[in-house]
């Protein structure tokens, strides 16, 4: 009970720094928003032959890749702000309190959390005037699969963050990964249109899995096996990478 409260507790101070600071959040929408609405009517031309044949199609194919970026990118970036926190002396003055090492990184964690899925929501709803049509309960599962997405991307920069101590390594780093895992999960364009071999390279991405499991969403597929299996991955691997970042976060400010 100790960790869920020092984690609220955390997540509470760093939500209302987030919320005293909207000029960033809006700005952090820019890219999303832009590429919404300038890129997802290209692919009512490019999958014309596999079946989308409106703009509605287009964006239920592009707005849960939109969504898979945004979680992978969101998070990985997220080790910028646990650097600036150490190099300012937070996390040293969070020390001397009873609070727990943990719940200061997971109420982190769950920050980023929440800032991705109010982008979501607000995405969804610019996504609606343009022909987006998506079942609620599906829509609430895709939420919650990029709750799941962002904990893992979180985890992995607070891990190279942790590692490298340095700002200039850590975009270095997580642009060197982030790029090829996001073109490898088929965000921008379906990777049934891909060579066979990088359709083969991408099996083992699990943001392909995920993405793929997105879309099946979007496209009212529920009981298809992507779903539970891109929900598995991600939740085996956030939870793997949380316990390490928490072993990481304990050994490094101890």
């Amino acid at each position: 009970m100790k960790l869920v409260r020092d984690t609220w507790l955390i997540f509470q101070q760093e939500v209302g720094l987030m919320v005293r600071n909207p000029v960033m959040v809006a700005f952090s929408l820019a890219q999303p928003v832009t590429y919404l609405i300038l890129f997802a009517p290209f692919l009512k031309v490019v999958m014309v032959d596999r079946g989308a044949s409106s703009y509605a199609d287009a964006y239920r194919i592009y707005v849960p890749g939109l969504f898979v970026a945004m979680g992978l990118f969101g998070g990985l970036f997220a080790g910028y702000g646990l650097l600036s926190a150490l190099r300012a002396g937070i996390i040293d003055r969070c020390r001397v309190t009873p609070v727990s090492r943990t719940g200061l990184l997971l109420g982190r964690a769950l920050m980023h959390v929440c800032l991705n899925v109010v982008q979501a929501v607000i995405i969804t709803i610019v996504a609606l005037p343009f022909g987006l049509r998506v079942h609620l309960g599906n829509l609430l599962i895709s939420y919650a699969l990029l709750s799941v997405m962002v904990l893992l991307s979180t985890s992995i920069s607070y891990d190279i963050a942790l590692l490298v101590r340095n700002e200039n390594s850590l975009g270095v780093l997580v642009n060197t990964v982030g790029q090829p895992i996001s073109l490898l999960a088929g965000v921008l364009i379906p990777l049934v249109l891909a060579p066979l071999w990088i359709q083969r390279v991408a099996f083992w991405n699990p943001f392909s899995w995920a993405t793929n499991g997105m879309r099946a969403l979007f496209d009212g597929q529920l009981a298809e096996p992507v779903v539970w299996q891109g929900a598995l991955i991600m939740i085996v691997l956030a939870a793997v990478s949380l316990v390490w970042s928490s072993h990481l976060f304990n050994r490094e400010v101890s």
